[in-house]
């Protein structure tokens, strides 16, 4: 049972890698904050995988921990972001 989670780790790990490639060409901040968003619940993802395989409890904790960083990386973004309806609005801070 552990090689099937570990290689469904791997699988998502992957998948997770070809998201790199919207980050990097991205047309718009909202594609890569998107592709950003998709890495951390890609690595949540695996994070959870190799604990349940391994049995390691800090993986756990580690998946946690990036849980609430890409949250807080969303509502950064959704607070920052320009108004699409204003030309001259750069941001709200």
């Amino acid at each position: 049972m552990a090689d099937i989670l570990l290689a469904a780790a791997g699988f998502v790990l992957i998948m997770v890698a070809l998201g790199l490639v919207r980050i990097l060409r991205g047309p718009t901040v909202a594609d890569r904050i998107m592709a950003a968003q998709l890495l951390g619940t890609g690595g949540i993802a695996t994070l959870l995988l190799i604990a349940a395989a391994t049995g390691m409890d800090a993986a756990i904790d580690v998946a946690l921990s990036l849980a609430l960083l890409a949250a807080f990386a969303s509502a950064a973004f959704a607070y920052g972001a320009p108004d699409p309806d204003d030309p001259g609005a750069t941001d709200r801070g």
